[in-house]
């Protein structure tokens, strides 16, 4: 029973520290400091909803990815996906870390991972989207340690814009997961 806590820990150290090894302090997998919109990101001429403006890509910039060191909830608490997509992009991944850091020094606490999409697509395919997109924000906290109990998953597809329009920033901007405490 004692080498299974053992285990545990060990696993959840080693899984910590090569995430801070491939943390990035922003820029582009090739190295210029372009703004994400290449890749179709956001840009990171608008801060709403959570998001933070800065050098970073998207918005988030390394140095205030939602990293508090006195236990407060982490300060950006929206994440960004690309068009029909549910996995976690790379630039979010601090983020994330600083979420799972918080949830597993805060027992008690509880968030809900409110999946979102843009309007393309039908109500039925979007629904299921957002859903895959929260529960791929799970799969990361509970990886990273938090307790499943403290994780609830909600999607509200394409009901709930951030921000209405036809233009792709507009649409960048509705696919997202927003940590709801």
């Amino acid at each position: 029973m004692h080498f299974k806590s053992y285990a545990r820990t060990l696993a959840i150290a080693v899984s910590l520290a090569v995430v801070a090894g491939c943390t990035s302090t922003g820029g582009s997998r090739d190295g210029t400091m372009d703004d994400g919109r290449a890749n179709g990101g956001v840009g990171t001429g608008t801060a709403g909803a959570g998001q933070v403006s800065g050098t970073g890509t998207n918005g988030v910039s390394a140095d205030r990815a939602g990293q508090q060191a006195d236990g407060r909830i982490p300060e950006v608490r929206t994440i960004y996906f690309d068009f029909d997509r549910d996995t976690i992009r790379s630039e979010f991944e601090s983020v994330l870390v600083a979420h799972a850091r918080y949830l597993r020094s805060n027992g008690n606490a509880r968030v809900v991972l409110q999946g979102h999409t843009d309007e393309r697509g039908t109500r039925e395919y979007n629904m299921a989207l957002g859903e895959r997109r929260a529960n791929s924000v799970k799969r990361f906290l509970e990886v990273q340690g938090v307790s499943p109990s403290q994780l609830e998953v909600v999607s509200y597809g394409e009901e709930r814009l951030a921000v209405r329009g036809n233009s792709e920033d507009a649409h960048a901007q509705n696919r997202r997961v927003m940590f709801a405490y």
